[in-house]
């Protein structure tokens, strides 16, 4: 499902940018989470389309972010994140600046990062973090 959506010319230093002023932005629900800080925002810079704009000021904890999920339909933040961008077959096949989806045991099911090659951009308590690519599931395509 999802749109297809395309990468603006020189995208990969404003994509560089956002990561070095991510880097020690804690983390923040509403606006520094992993669904509407990070990986939307690195949709927008890649082409130009905040697919979370609606949701900006919606929530600013963990409850309220779960019940704007449910209310939006869905059980699962990778299953939302589905309906926005297509869905690779495998995670495997993410480039530099897709978006990951990784198991996690919350009520969301999932947390979302960001592909950098071997490594996925994650945000932490204390800022950006990396986890190892192979822990994706799921990965969704970016322009």
């Amino acid at each position: 499902m999802g749109h297809v959506m395309t990468r603006r010319a020189g995208w990969i230093g404003a994509y560089a940018d956002l990561i070095d002023e991510t880097r020690s932005e804690p983390f923040a629900w509403g606006r520094n989470d992993c669904a509407v800080g990070l990986c939307a925002r690195v949709v927008e810079v890649l082409t130009g389309v905040n697919p979370a704009s609606r949701f900006a000021g919606q929530f600013d904890d963990a409850a309220s972010a779960y019940r704007i999920m449910r209310a939006e339909g869905f059980e699962d933040l990778a299953d939302l994140v589905a309906s926005i961008l297509p869905e690779y077959d495998h995670p495997s096949e993410a480039q530099i600046g897709d978006l990951v989806a990784v198991a996690n045991d919350t009520p969301f099911r999932h947390a979302l990062g960001v592909c950098n090659g071997e490594r996925i951009f994650v945000l932490t308590e204390t800022g950006l973090g990396t986890l190892d690519r192979r822990q994706a599931v799921r990965a969704f395509k970016v322009g």
